[in-house]
């Protein structure tokens, strides 16, 4: 019976598998791994960050807003006596302008400009050119309109003096276009349809 209970203690150390199963810690170092990854694609969006900002930080790098050999566009030109000469239009209003050193004189098809622009806004958006610019007294504006009708004619003028003065002084560009005095206006009137009265204003229809 002594050597049973001896094979009893001895099937003990056999079954050591439990121990086996306890060593099996590796398994949970092989966890611990992954959180670091996870931490590491958590610090990624840091980066991520401060690249969406904008540029880098001791980078040397030109924002893409300014460009350095950005040359505007110049639409008019001078002739052999130094008049600056711009042409601006308005729906169907075609203006021809000229502008000199002077001491503000403003005609426009051989009238005065309130004579010729009744109307006071029309005045002085016009006007507001030359005060932008401070030209204001400094030139003479020599200018021919026609076609169109007197709001599509005062469009006209803006942007054909506006030309003229871009022509005259480069550095007037960053005022004239700031303000919008260099932006050709493409509204037009939309056509008439047929069977309609206007360009989409039908008849009055009738039930009986």
């Amino acid at each position: 019976m002594i050597r049973m209970s001896t094979d009893n203690t001895e099937d003990k150390p056999v079954e050591e598998t439990p121990e086996a199963q306890v060593d099996e810690t590796p398994t949970t170092e092989t966890t611990e791994e992954p959180v670091a990854a996870t931490e590491e694609v958590a610090a990624e969006p840091e980066t991520t960050e401060s690249v969406a900002d904008g540029l880098e930080i001791g980078s040397d790098a030109i924002p893409e807003e300014v460009d350095p050999d950005f040359e505007p566009v110049v639409r008019g030109k001078i002739d052999k006596f130094g008049v600056a000469m711009g042409t601006g239009r308005r729906k169907t209003s075609v203006a021809r302008v000229r502008v000199q050193a002077g001491k503000g004189k403003f005609t426009v098809n051989g009238k005065e400009l309130a004579e010729f622009f009744p109307v006071e806004r029309h005045c002085k958006k016009i006007l507001a050119v030359l005060e932008k610019t401070e030209k204001t007294g400094k030139v003479d504006v020599w200018v021919r309109v026609d076609g169109g009708g007197i709001t599509g004619q005062s469009g006209a003028v803006i942007l054909g003096l506006a030309r003229a003065l871009h022509v005259q002084d480069a550095s007037l560009h960053s005022i004239l276009s700031h303000n919008g005095f260099l932006t050709r206006d493409s509204r037009m009137v939309e056509r008439k349809k047929f069977g309609f009265k206007k360009a989409r204003k039908s008849f009055q229809f009738s039930k009986r």
